[in-house]
């Protein structure tokens, strides 16, 4: 088959509560529809904020929908507005913080089908 359709009512069973919002698997290895890549969507409530975290075997590039970030990348930081495009190198720790008047809503991309995932110690 030359591609893989997966339905909305499908990415339910992929979603992952926490504390500071959502994440909803859409395409993985894992998942099986995809070899290369990983892509999720990803909601932080507003003044809620993920882990610092690393990825040591793909990039990430997220892209904000909707809602304001404030990322830490390593040791910098950059505000992010809706239709913000952000990639992240290999091994850098980042985290987002949702500061917006709304829930931070945005698409994330690994370059993997197997993303990888280190909290900060």
């Amino acid at each position: 088959m030359s591609y893989s359709l997966h339905s909305a009512a499908d990415a339910e069973t992929e979603r992952i509560d926490a504390d500071w919002g959502s994440l909803t698997w859409l395409a993985s290895r894992a998942m099986g529809n995809a070899e290369g890549l990983t892509l999720g969507r990803v909601v932080i409530r507003k003044g809620c904020q993920n882990p610092r975290h690393g990825h040591h075997t793909c990039e990430e590039a997220l892209h904000l929908l909707s809602g304001k970030l404030e990322h830490t990348v390593g040791d910098e930081q950059v505000v992010l507005h809706p239709g913000d495009t952000l990639v992240v190198s290999a091994g850098v720790y980042h985290n987002a913080r949702s500061i917006g008047e709304d829930d931070a809503d945005m698409i994330v991309a690994y370059s993997s089908g197997t993303r990888d995932f280190q909290e900060e110690a």
